[in-house]
């Protein structure tokens, strides 16, 4: 059985948040970039674990991204992947990330394809239903645990209120969230491991962006804390219905 985990680098939350170009484009100067935890940490890992369990035979990943994309992939390596492929094209939106990884998972012969629930900088949380319709595949979200056993998965995911169950034959497309796996840290021996494994480079499909950022607002700076006085309720319920607005 071969996996194929979808990764994608994103800006670390301690970074400092900027735009240029009349606030229509992210300001990627001095920001540290980092493997998204959801894809790392969970869809990665488990696909490593199923590896180990003997029921993988091989995990690749994927990103779309140009080459300044490649130190974190080679994070993603060192953690124990065998190989990874970078579609050579600038990841603008869900969808056509979507399609540049389909155009080329469709003839890689993967059994199940897992990436994290969103990535931590837009959490759109689409790629993965996309990337079900696009390749025809059925489409399992925000999983919480992953089995596989005589080519059918069992999947425990979170729904309003609750969990439930889902069996589906692979292949199979899957976003993954916490629960499914436990983080790890690479070792010394990934590390050195991850500088000769394959690093292939594709080139992007031909397409057509749907979607165009006119504009990035940073959130309100938050004001200043009012102290009210204990025995003026009156006017701490005024200032929560007109200021605060929460009742």
């Amino acid at each position: 059985m071969k996996i194929l985990v979808c990764i994608s680098q994103v800006p670390d939350t301690t970074s400092k948040i900027a735009f240029t170009d009349n606030n229509s484009k992210f300001n990627a100067q001095g920001v540290t970039w980092i493997l998204n935890p959801h894809d790392e940490w969970y869809a990665l890992v488990r696909a490593l674990e199923l590896k180990e369990a003997g029921i993988a035979t091989a995990v690749h990943l994927v990103t779309v991204g140009k080459a300044d994309v490649e130190p974190v992939i080679r994070k993603a390596l060192a953690l124990g992947g065998d190989e990874a492929i970078r579609i050579d094209a600038e990841s603008e939106d869900p969808f056509t990330t979507a399609i540049q990884i389909a155009k080329f998972a469709e003839n890689g012969g993967y059994d199940l394809v897992l990436c994290g629930k969103e990535s931590i900088d837009y959490n759109n949380g689409t790629l993965g239903g996309m990337l079900a319709e696009l390749l025809n595949l059925n489409y399992i979200a925000f999983a919480t645990k992953i089995d596989i056993a005589g080519g059918t998965a069992t999947v425990a995911r979170e729904i309003d209120g609750g969990e439930e169950t889902d069996t589906c034959p692979l292949p199979l497309v899957i976003s993954c969230q916490k629960g499914v796996a436990e983080p790890r840290i690479p070792n010394m021996r990934g590390i050195m491991a991850a500088r000769t494994k394959p690093l292939k480079v594709v080139p992007a499909a031909a397409v057509q962006s749907v979607t165009n950022i006119v504009s990035f607002e940073m959130p309100p700076a938050k004001s200043g804390v009012k102290m009210i006085d204990a025995e003026n309720m009156d006017e701490l319920v005024r200032l929560l219905h007109s200021e605060a607005k929460v009742i």
